[in-house]
């Protein structure tokens, strides 16, 4: 079939890079040097096998593409592999950010090397492989299995609280997903298969829609993390090392909302109907409260964490929407804010690797000291505030026009966030950036190296060329969300019909 074997190839690539750094021995500066390359020249090996995938995908089509099948269980379970557009962003951008995050971490991790690039190889496999799994079982293998390396990277190289930190996230995020693993059981029971493509043309019956609906938001809503189920990220990211933020907040969170678009709204989507004014109540909660938590924030990642949990707040009113404008700019919105809150975590990771503290208090004046890192940091800022021109302001303008459509309301409520975000982004910046230099140790801080520079220019490059030709992302998603919102009002109408006769025969 076209393009077998490419997805695998991307997928298991990484642990060729394990196997690698496992025959290393000793724990020489030379050795260790060696772990890093190893990892750093895999990861962009899987980046460029990532962008060959990319050019031989059609984006005009709505169909799986690359499709790779084989038997593997039997008895309708296989290892079922595919792409489309709303999945292959996410792949693209999940290789992208791993050789910057091994670049972060090049110097500022000086024990258990080999040990801490292995887990982001390990993690590189399972994170591609939930956005490439076509079917249930093979998507929830790695769904969960990312908890483990993510789980170590926390607990052995992060803060003080780490081990607190580890255990939260862990047990946070597996007792969701637990949930949904007895909804793919009772998915399998009455499909007999779990071959994705046959499920999202599965009619479910919309009670047993309603209870696989809850099933599955219990384990999205915490990845995301969603208001109330929250809390485990401020912590998580506080802790966790400075590129275990950034895959933290670039690549899984969005893995819940990729999978309302794969299966929430597709599969359930009369539960989605009927509980949509659910989300919008925590969608709005989200972004309203926790920019409000984020404006009294002393601690640099956790300003920047809440921030997240309120960006997602946008993706899921997107979302449920289900309009064109809505759902392309919810993923429109988790592509860039992948980049973004993944590059304000690695400027917070540069002066914290100069200080060793993220106290907004102990800094101020920095343009004085270090320009570039000023304007890196400025680019940063303005597209999470959403400024036009930048990537920010694409994703969250769709977003803000498909709830206008669906509730205005909800618009208005949702408009405040982006009020309130410029208030928290612009005050941590002033602190931190602007003023004069009062404090002795800052006096001697240096600018950006070059190795700082390389990981900061693609991300500032990329920030502003999606802010203005947003089309790279739009285009090859536009074909199946338009299936996908075609598909959901089809089958409401479906089952509309199927209930008015009932409805008449009762009165």
């Amino acid at each position: 079939m076209f393009g077998f074997g490419v997805l695998s190839g991307i997928v298991f690539l990484p642990l060729v890079g394990v196997a690698f750094i496992l025959a290393l021995r000793g724990e020489d500066e030379a050795t260790l040097r060696n772990a890093r390359w190893a990892a750093l020249s895999t990861t962009i090996i899987v980046f460029l096998l990532s962008l060959y995938a990319w050019a031989r995908f059609d984006p005009s089509s709505a169909a799986f593409q690359l499709v790779e099948e084989k038997n593997w269980f039997g008895a309708g379970l296989f290892y079922k592999m595919g792409v489309d557009g709303m999945s292959l962003p996410f792949v693209i951008l999940t290789t992208f950010l791993m050789p910057l995050c091994i670049l972060a971490s090049w110097e500022s991790i000086t024990y258990r090397v080999k040990e801490y690039v292995i887990a982001f190889l390990v993690l590189e496999t399972l994170m591609v492989g939930v956005f490439c799994a076509l079917d249930l079982v093979l998507f929830y293998l790695f769904f969960e299995g990312g908890l483990i390396p993510m789980f170590l990277i926390i607990g052995v190289w992060g803060g003080k609280r780490r081990i607190y930190a580890s255990f939260k996230f862990f047990l946070y995020t597996l007792l969701g997903s637990l949930l949904m693993l007895v909804a793919i059981m009772a998915m399998y029971v009455q499909a007999g298969t779990t071959d994705i493509t046959v499920l999202l043309h599965t009619a479910f019956p919309v009670t047993m829609q309603k209870w696989l609906w809850f099933a599955f938001l219990a384990s999205f809503a915490v990845k995301m993390p969603m208001w109330p189920v929250h809390t485990w990220l401020p912590d998580a990211h506080v802790e966790a090392p400075t590129a275990g933020s950034v895959i933290l907040a670039g690549i899984l969170l969005k893995m819940g909302g990729y999978g309302f678009i794969r299966f929430s709204l597709p599969m359930f989507p009369d539960a989605s109907a009927y509980f949509a004014p659910l989300i919008y109540a925590l969608s709005i909660i989200a972004i309203v409260y926790t920019s409000l938590v984020a404006l009294v924030q002393e601690d640099m990642k956790k300003l920047i964490a809440y921030s997240s949990v309120a960006h997602m707040g946008f993706v899921t009113m997107g979302l449920f929407t289900m309009t064109q404008q809505g759902v392309q700019g919810a993923i429109f919105l988790m592509i860039s804010h992948g980049l973004v809150s993944g590059a304000l975590f690695l400027c917070v990771g540069v002066v914290y690797d100069r200080m060793h503290t993220r106290e907004i208090s102990a800094y101020g004046g920095l343009v004085q000291r270090m320009p570039l890192y000023a304007v890196a940091f400025m680019v940063f800022t303005l597209a999470n505030v959403g400024l036009p021109g930048t990537s920010g302001f694409v994703g969250e303008f769709l977003t803000l026009v498909g709830a206008f459509q669906a509730n205005t309301w909800v618009a208005f409520f949702a408009t405040t966030g982006v009020i309130l975000s410029a208030c928290y982004a612009l005050y941590l910046y002033r602190r931190i950036i602007f003023g004069v230099i009062e404090k002795p140790s800052l006096q001697g801080i240096l600018d950006l190296s070059p190795r700082e520079i390389v990981i900061m220019a693609p991300l500032v490059l990329l920030t502003i060329y999606y802010g203005v030709r947003p089309q790279p992302v739009l285009d090859p998603t536009a074909a199946p969300v338009e299936q996908l919102v075609k598909n959901f009002d089809t089958a409401l109408s479906t089952t509309k019909a199927a209930a008015l006769p009932k409805m008449q025969a009762q009165r």
